[in-house]
């Protein structure tokens, strides 16, 4: 490898490499969680309908980023199977596609949010007294989503050369800059006036610009002068094919399983008031051992596209029973931890009786549902990082409308078992997708499969 390019790592040393490159991840994620309401928050303090103008607004923007994400997660797999392989021109020019790619993308968000947010809320029927702060928000965090997009593309960049602490350093910044902008633009401070639901989004907008250009100096000092309009020349058709065969698969499964949630909520809703209440404290509780799996799928991910770029067949199979097994142990203990302890746990946020009752059938539900769940963020995520790539996105798809949102219904409202049915749907779903993907590592296909060699 040149000078400039960071050497692949040598084999990882089993699990405590995994869990080094997982806990960089899960803080970010875990910042992501808390911080990601900042903006409500602080709004909320000042104007209660600047809650409702920017939650309808997030709405759309998590969705648009599962745009950026499709690039992103591609990148990170090829990048990855380039630097096992020690393919130097290739990772360059991945490097500039990927690059290029979601920047074209940001541009064009940018461009639909700006010029159609009313037409897009007027569909989402938002109300007319928060209709204009809706606009006005969407507006000016959509014409910063070209700097979102940069942003994420440069984490991929990191993440593939196994660097998570420096990302995750720069989102801790960055969320600390998020919060300060909104104290002093939301109120005003000083001469600074109050610009409520703007200055909310004008923060966003700041801290993500500032956190480009932190990220693209630090990407230039580790990495040297490694992206240059030079590897766009001879123009990189194949590296464009390549991201979009991987990201789009991805991308769409991540969309299908928002939808599938959408509904999963909207079956939800037809039960009482407390009923929706518990899923919605359920799912509070339930994500803190989703974030640890998240990380640690992403985690074995990177390392897994490294080993198999390297030819490592044998070494992939063990980093991935390594990884499959933490996921287990973690996401077992604390999914048990959560049902003996439901009650006091519960306590803290409600005392209303029915909750309380309904909540101990669901952690209890709970714990095959997040075993299941363990095993499938990995296993996914390593199957696509061997470059097996439509099955593991067609099994999720299937199941998750046929198995979760059609057995929901039926177990929920048909067999009238209310949340309790939802969530035995949902672990139904969960545990048959995880032994599928089992069955299909087992089965040894990945071995043969490459996204880099004979390129």
């Amino acid at each position: 490898m040149e000078k400039c390019m960071p050497r692949p790592a040598a084999r990882p040393a089993g699990g405590n490499r995994i869990l080094t490159l997982t806990w960089p991840i899960f803080v970010e994620l875990l910042l992501q969680m808390l911080v990601g309401n900042a903006d409500q928050i602080m709004v909320g303090w000042r104007d209660p309908n600047g809650v409702g103008a920017i939650g309808n607004a997030n709405q759309i923007t998590n969705l648009v980023l599962l745009v950026f994400s499709v690039v992103c997660t591609a990148a990170m797999i090829l990048i990855s199977q380039y630097l096992g392989a020690e393919d130097t021109r290739q990772v360059k020019r991945t490097y500039a596609a990927a690059l290029l790619l979601n920047v074209l993308f940001g541009v064009a968000v940018s461009a639909i949010l700006i010029g159609f947010c009313p037409v897009i809320f007027r569909m989402m029927g938002v109300h007319a007294e928060i209709f204009e702060e809706t606009c006005l928000y969407m507006r000016i965090i959509g014409g910063g989503m070209v700097f979102q997009a940069v942003y994420l593309t440069y984490t991929a960049f990191f993440r593939s050369s196994q660097m998570m602490k420096e990302t995750m350093a720069l989102s801790v910044g960055m969320n600390c800059l998020n919060i300060l902008g909104n104290y002093m633009l939301i109120n005003g401070l000083g001469p600074v006036p109050a610009l409520g639901v703007a200055g909310a989004a004008l923060s966003s907008d700041l801290s993500r610009l500032v956190g480009v250009a932190a990220i693209a100096v630090l990407f230039r000092k580790k990495f040297g002068p490694v992206l240059s309009a030079d590897h766009l020349r001879p123009f990189p058709w194949g590296q464009f094919r390549r991201l979009l065969s991987i990201g789009l698969p991805t991308g769409g499964e991540s969309l299908s399983y928002n939808g599938s949630q959408i509904c999963i909520q909207s079956i939800c809703n037809l039960f009482a008031a407390f009923v929706v209440n518990t899923r919605v404290y359920a799912n509070i509780f339930a994500n803190v051992t989703y974030l640890f799996g998240s990380a640690l799928s992403q985690a074995c991910q990177v390392v897994t596209a490294r080993l198999m770029g390297a030819g490592e067949a044998e070494q992939t199979d063990r980093n991935v029973r390594r990884s499959l097994a933490m996921a287990l142990g973690v996401s077992g203990v604390l999914s048990v931890l959560l049902c003996v302890f439901c009650q006091p746990v519960y306590r803290l946020f409600t005392s209303d009786p029915d909750i309380l009752r309904l909540a101990q059938i669901i952690m209890l539900i709970e714990i095959p549902l997040e075993l299941g769940r363990a095993v499938n963020m990995v296993m996914c995520r390593a199957l696509q990082a061997c470059g097996d790539i439509r099955f593991p996105i067609a099994i999720c798809i299937i199941h998750a409308w046929l198995v979760a949102v059609g057995g929901g219904y039926v177990l929920g409202v048909v067999f009238e078992m209310g949340l309790p049915g939802l969530w035995i749907s949902m672990a139904c779903d969960e545990c048959i997708r995880a032994l599928l993907f089992l069955w299909r590592w087992r089965q040894g296909g990945w071995r043969t499969r490459s996204l880099v060699r004979g390129k």
